[in-house]
């Protein structure tokens, strides 16, 4: 990785100096030598990815997670491992020492549902293999941590979300992936627990008096807009298991209420969150937040049937904030931290969840394919952050609903948050579709997207 940076740097350097001294030198793929200023990116390939290197991207962080994950119960404490099962101990717990790789938990659940999609696109099983063998790992020992919660109360290292719903991040997101797993492989287990979270999600959860799903804290009355990701792709999902359309209504009026609180009509970006009780509601754009956002409505849309009375309005919203993408996608490709302010960080996750959504958005014909380069272009910044090793940088870590702008500027980034996980791979399968669906041509160092003959 380093020796690549090194030559992409020198390149850019070399394209420089040509300028300057009046040449008109160019290494391939960079920007355009024409411009009377240097590039402010000398990192991006502006060229056309091919399926066969974003598919070995997306193999480096598939083998990341089969070389990372253990499937073991340990002895929290010591770290020994538990093989007798027949009586449950205080301690017994997930092995979760190496990161939250077969957890219940809402980042993995964007991850098991993005194997599924790079199964589905490439056709490579290896993908769903892993998904489903982090699901059987659960339900096969959910009961023993049943049996430790009836002994000891719920314990955090033993499935406590999923025995306990007490938010949408413990149900929502990884129902969707367990919703498209049991439809490739029934399971009466899973069945069983798509029932509970959607009985948690449609009669449990808190709500607003308009029926907005949201929560009581940090203040008594908020909305968070990552807590669309966290439900709608599950309603949606629900829609097509059920055939009953109350759960795309559900999901819809969650797009469309919470947009009219949380989304900026003139620039399509969203804010993080939103309080009842605090008039004027200060505005802070994080990236993630747009991000969870417009992927929910694009994960609706794919499935929403054409007739319904408020499919204009979910697609209203989603074409606003890909406009809104658009215009703030940086030099290098991807996005910031806070998404107008360009002094903050180039982030990871929010770059790839906007690179799925907008890929997502022309194929299946809601935005025009003159967006399709804002995704490629997404796509090639993402690539340079997965790490040999499939582990990916510049992540931002779980970030709480805040009250100012330093404190998401001082977010850190790690290679072991896995919000960014599920969105690269799900950015890397969707960019592929992009590649088959179209004819593209390049011209004055643009790329123009045609509709490809049949």
């Amino acid at each position: 990785m380093q020796v690549k940076k090194n030559r992409v740097f020198l390149g850019a350097a070399a394209a420089w100096l040509a300028m300057v001294s009046g040449g008109v030198s160019q290494t391939p793929g960079k920007s355009d030598p024409s411009f009377p200023q240097p590039s402010r990116a000398p990192g991006v390939d502006y060229v056309l990815p091919t399926e066969s290197e974003i598919k070995a991207t997306l193999d480096r962080i598939r083998d990341h997670f089969v070389r990372s994950t253990p499937y073991r119960i340990i002895d929290t404490q010591t770290g020994a491992a538990i093989t007798d099962l027949s009586k449950p101990t205080k301690t017994a717990g997930l092995d979760l020492r190496a990161g939250q790789f077969n957890d219940w938990d809402y980042p993995m659940g964007v991850v098991l549902a993005a194997m599924l999609h790079v199964s589905d696109v490439t056709g490579d099983a290896s993908y769903r293999a892993y998904t489903f063998k982090n699901f059987d790992f659960i339900f096969d020992h959910v009961d023993y941590f049943r049996k430790q919660s009836e002994l000891y109360g719920a314990q955090s290292y033993g499935l406590r979300r999923l025995l306990e719903f007490r938010e949408l991040d413990d149900c929502g997101a990884i129902g969707a992936a367990l919703i498209k797993a049991n439809r490739q492989k029934p399971d009466a287990r899973y069945r069983a627990t798509i029932d509970r979270i959607a009985n948690h999600i449609s009669h449990k959860n808190f709500r607003l008096p308009d029926g907005t799903l949201g929560r009581p804290r940090p203040q008594p009355v908020s909305l968070w807009a990552d807590d669309l990701y966290m439900s709608v792709p599950f309603l949606a999902q629900m829609g097509v298991e059920s055939g009953d359309r109350a759960y795309f209504d559900d999901a819809a009026r969650q797009v469309i209420q919470m947009s009219a609180r949380l989304q900026d009509p003139a620039t399509g970006l969203w804010d993080h969150s939103w309080f009842e009780n605090t008039v004027p509601d200060p505005k802070f754009y994080w990236g993630r937040a747009s991000g969870w956002s417009i992927m929910a409505a694009a994960e609706l849309l794919s499935v929403m049937p054409e007739d319904h009375p408020e499919r204009a309005r979910v697609l209203e919203i989603f074409r606003r904030g890909a406009q809104g993408a658009a215009a703030t996608q940086g030099g290098m490709g991807l996005w910031h931290q806070l998404l107008d302010k360009n002094d903050s960080y180039l982030e990871t996750s929010a770059s790839a969840m906007f690179t799925f959504a907008i890929a997502r958005g022309v194929n299946r014909g809601w935005l025009s394919p003159a967006y399709a380069p804002v995704a490629q272009a997404g796509w090639q910044a993402l690539a340079t952050r997965v790490r040999p090793d499939g582990q990916i940088e510049g992540i931002c870590v779980s970030t709480t609903a805040a009250y100012d702008a330093v404190y998401y500027y001082n977010r850190p980034t790690e290679l072991g948050a896995m919000q960014g996980y599920g969105p690269v791979l799900m950015a890397g399968a969707e960019v592929i579709e992009m590649l088959r669906s179209f004819d593209v041509q390049r011209a004055l160092n643009t790329f123009h997207y045609r509709t490809r003959k049949q």
